[in-house]
């Protein structure tokens, strides 16, 4: 999966890309990091799928699916550097995480560690444990690029610390927090560390033995452009047996005598029995098919663009990007005088350019910090092209809202 030095990336086919991409033809999209366009051998997995399921009946089609349903963790182990016992498959990114998070044992005058840039469905769990046991909440301060400060979690380290949770890139800011240094804060300190990658997996290389997370929660429907409705936990295999989920049925355990269970040896006791095998499979294309293209390449492509993308727009009258950090990836975030975002989203929509907003209520504590109510957010990717960008730009400036 990773490049090895002094051999070359290869570049994406643009052409194929598009090709291999129908919604490419309706509109100019650039909410990846909501939900990218999935391609067509992912659509026809999913379709295909569920074909079946009408055809012979749902329990009779997952029966037949099984060998393509198993390679979906394999799949998905290669991908991150994983082993194949270490994965859950789930319906979302949030389930995942929140399956992991509910499993640790938090008292009273435990500390979390997370960062400024932490997102909604991850601060509101911290703040409900802490409202029920009496944990603490402790906010790493930014150094001044604005990405977690790796001297400051250090400093912060104590023998209270019973979690650091981090998301690898947050919802807004454009930022790539540097998971990697803090992954080694927490091996040195024995804390373990939960990941939230939903943004990261798909846009660039992702290495849980390099970060050296305990948990890594990602999803398929954004930049590993997969369907909805699907997510994916790792749990490294020696922190696994700490963990017993706050929720478990027949498929994460089995009933082994009238008053006893035995959980699953492996990541899967986070599953349930009832899952979406449609979406599954589709996961398991979605992720063969990044591979098959090379994350870096999709990375060099995806973040080229953006990079693009900030330099255009100050050219737009009364467009400031807001982004941050010392490294940015493919999401751009802006505002634009005497227009508010969801206006701005609406009348790109008229044009058939697809962004979202994002506001306060979803990273609260860095919009806060920065004044800001809301922006606009732009997320690109490697099917995306220079000439899109253009009508971008191009529409704004236009604009008589």
């Amino acid at each position: 999966m990773t490049v090895r030095a002094g051999e070359q990336v290869k570049p994406i086919d643009l052409a194929r890309a598009r090709e291999e991409t129908p919604g490419c033809a309706n509109v100019i999209h650039f909410n990846n990091a909501g939900a990218s366009l999935m391609p067509r051998p992912v659509l026809e997995a999913v379709l295909d799928h569920l074909r079946l399921e009408a055809s012979i009946g749902g329990y009779e089609a997952a029966e037949r699916a099984l060998p393509s349903l198993e390679r979906v963790y394999d799949s998905l182990a290669t991908l991150l550097g994983a082993h194949r016992d270490e994965i859950a498959v789930v319906e979302s990114s949030t389930r995942a995480w929140d399956m992991a998070f509910s499993s640790l044992r938090l008292g009273r005058g435990d500390r979390i560690l997370t960062s400024a840039a932490e997102y909604a469905s991850n601060y509101i769990p911290f703040l409900q444990v802490a409202r029920r046991t009496g944990a603490i909440v402790d906010v790493v301060p930014s150094d001044p690029a604005g990405q977690v400060s790796v001297e400051a979690l250090q400093g912060m380290i104590d023998d209270r610390v019973k979690l650091i949770s981090l998301t690898y890139i947050p919802t807004n800011g454009g930022l790539v927090n540097p998971a990697r240094a803090v992954g080694a804060v927490a091996r040195r300190a024995g804390v373990p560390f939960i990941l939230d990658a939903c943004q990261a997996v798909g846009q660039m290389p992702v290495d849980v033995r390099e970060i050296g997370c305990d948990v890594l929660s990602a999803t398929g429907r954004k930049f590993l452009r997969g369907p909805r409705a699907v997510g994916f936990l790792y749990v490294r295999r020696e922190f696994l047996h700490q963990l017993e989920p706050s929720l478990v049925d027949m498929h994460g355990a089995t009933w082994v005598s009238r008053d006893t269970y035995a959980l699953r040896p492996d990541a899967r006791r986070f599953e349930n029995f009832e899952s979406n095998a449609a979406t599954k499979l589709g996961l398991g294309v979605a992720v063969d098919y990044a591979m098959a293209w090379g994350l870096e390449a999709i990375r060099d492509r995806a973040w080229g663009l953006a990079a693009t993308l900030r330099t255009k727009l100050p050219n737009v009258p009364g467009v400031t990007v807001r982004d941050i950090g010392a490294e940015k990836c493919a999401i751009v975030t802006f505002t634009m005088e005497d227009k508010k975002p969801e206006e701005i989203k609406s009348a790109l929509a008229r044009e058939r350019i697809n962004v979202t907003v994002t506001d306060a209520t979803a990273t609260r504590l860095d919009m806060e910090a920065r004044g800001l109510l809301s922006m606009v957010r732009a997320s690109v990717h490697y099917y995306n092209t220079e000439e899109e960008i253009d009508r971008f730009c191009a529409a704004l400036d236009g604009f008589t809202l």
